[in-house]
C-alpha cells in the first residue's frame, strides 16, 4: 500500500535556524569558530562588545578579541532564504532604508547606491587592480548594487620587514566602494597601486587597531569607527609594513 509523505512545515525546522539571542530568523548567520553555535551577525557582534563568551555555551571564544573567531555562513543562509518565503526581499529593502537613512549627505545629495555602470566613483576598490580614476573594467561590477562607502587610506611611515619604510602615500587617498569589500581586497588595491612585491606584507588598522583579513568595511566601521565616538566622515583607515619583531 503507497503512503504518502508528510508535508513538512517551516516551524518544523524553526530550531535549526532561529537566533538564539533574538529569537528571529538568523540574518546572516554568523558561527562562533571555538563551539559552532551559530547567531544572525548584528546579535553576536553586539554581544561581543560585553562580553567574551558564547551566550548559548558560556566558553570563552577569545581571551581580548572575540569578533576574530567568527565565521559567516552563506550556505545556512540561502537555505534559511529558500525556506522562508520573502526573508531575502524583506531584509534587502531593511538594509536599504537603513543605509538610506544613516549615510551623511555629500555635496547635498546622498549617494546611497554606486550609479550605474561607467561612472568614476564606482568601485574603486570592488576587485583589487581597479583604477583610482574609476576605470576598473569588468572587475568594477562585483559590487555595484551593495550600499557604498567612502574610506581614507593614510600611509602611516613605520619601518616593516626591510628595516625601512618603501610604502608611500596614495596618489589619490579617497576611494568609494562597497560596503562589503574587505580588508584582504583592500591590502591587494594596495600592494598594486603602490608596486609593491608579491612577498610584502601590509597591516590596515582602524584607531590604531590592526584589522582582520576577512573583517568588511561595513563591520568596521560599525564596530570600530562608530563605536568609537567617530563622527567624521569618511572613515579613516591607516596602512604600514607589516612590523617584523623577530
Amino acid at each position: 500500500m503507497a503512503t504518502t509523505g508528510r508535508k513538512h512545515l517551516v516551524k518544523d525546522f524553526n530550531h535549526f535556524i532561529t537566533c538564539y539571542l533574538c529569537r528571529g530568523y538568523l540574518i546572516k548567520p554568523t558561527t562562533v569558530t571555538e563551539c559552532l553555535h551559530t547567531f544572525c551577525k548584528s546579535c553576536i557582534v553586539q554581544h561581543f562588545e560585553e562580553s567574551n563568551d558564547c551566550p548559548k555555551c558560556g566558553i570563552q571564544v577569545h581571551e581580548t578579541n572575540p569578533l576574530e573567531m567568527l565565521r559567516l555562513d552563506n550556505t545556512l543562509e540561502e537555505i534559511i532564504f529558500k525556506l522562508v518565503p520573502g526573508l531575502r526581499e524583506k531584509e534587502e529593502q531593511q538594509e536599504l532604508e537603513f543605509w538610506k537613512k544613516n549615510q551623511p549627505k555629500e555635496n547635498g545629495q546622498e549617494n546611497l547606491h554606486c550609479q550605474r555602470p561607467g561612472l568614476p566613483d564606482c568601485g574603486a576598490a570592488g576587485a583589487a587592480g581597479a583604477d583610482d580614476d574609476g576605470d576598473g573594467g569588468e572587475d568594477g561590477d562585483y559590487h555595484r548594487s551593495d550600499p557604498q562607502i567612502a574610506i581614507c587610506l593614510d600611509c602611516l611611515q613605520n619601518t616593516g620587514q626591510s628595516g625601512e619604510s618603501t610604502v608611500t602615500d596614495l596618489m589619490k587617498r579617497f576611494i568609494r566602494c562597497s560596503s562589503r569589500v574587505t580588508v584582504g581586497t583592500i591590502k591587494k588595491f594596495l600592494s598594486l597601486k603602490l608596486k609593491l612585491p608579491s612577498s610584502y606584507e601590509l597591516d590596515v588598522l582602524c584607531n590604531g587597531e590592526i584589522m582582520g583579513r576577512d573583517h568588511t568595511l561595513e563591520f568596521i566601521y560599525m564596530t570600530r569607527w562608530r563605536l568609537h565616538g567617530e563622527n567624521t566622515y569618511p572613515m579613516v583607515l591607516e596602512y604600514r609594513p607589516r612590523i617584523d619583531f623577530g
